[in-house]
């Protein structure tokens, strides 16, 4: 098929830290619930704001273990998806570019993190899950948008097959 992916790359969130942190507060969490049902006069609500941050927790833990980010690089454009923030892929025509290039960035000191990250009144997104490289796109419009990766030479190699990137 003439619009098939020179590139695909799926991420997800592999850092130790958020699991240990995850874990961490999901043990504190039982411990507290365990505790309470042991307490002969339990305070009214407790148990049930207990429960409730218990829900919270499994549910930022699905997130974590959910979200994913998606990016294809094909003949006509750019794709990326943000699962489950995007449900369907973002595209980014050829046309609609000024300039597509690969560069290091500093997650934390430039979009705060990791994520679905914007940079309030600079008209800037990145979708970033680790690591500091990242497909810079600036668009026509004079949005900019940032697409961390993990295979920068792969993406690299296939930018320059499709004649978007200088060797």
């Amino acid at each position: 098929m003439p619009n098939e992916p020179v590139f695909l790359e799926r991420q997800k969130f592999k850092q130790w830290w958020i699991w240990i942190a995850l874990i961490g507060l999901f043990a504190i969490t039982c411990f507290n619930i365990y505790q309470m049902t042991t307490l002969p006069n339990l305070p009214s609500g407790a148990f049930n704001t207990l429960l409730l941050s218990t829900v919270v927790l499994l549910l930022v833990a699905f997130l974590f273990l959910s979200a994913r980010l998606d990016t294809a690089i094909k003949p006509d454009g750019i794709q990326v998806r943000f699962f489950p923030f995007h449900l369907k892929a973002k595209n980014f025509a050829w046309d609609d570019l000024e300039k597509c290039y690969l560069r290091t960035y500093s997650p934390l000191l430039e979009y705060g993190g990791w994520g679905v990250r914007f940079k309030l009144f600079r008209n800037s997104v990145a979708y970033n899950v680790a690591g500091n490289e990242g497909l810079q796109l600036e668009l026509k419009s004079g949005r900019k948008v940032l697409i961390g990766t993990a295979k920068s030479e792969q993406l690299k190699d296939a930018l320059i097959k499709l004649g978007r990137l200088k060797p």
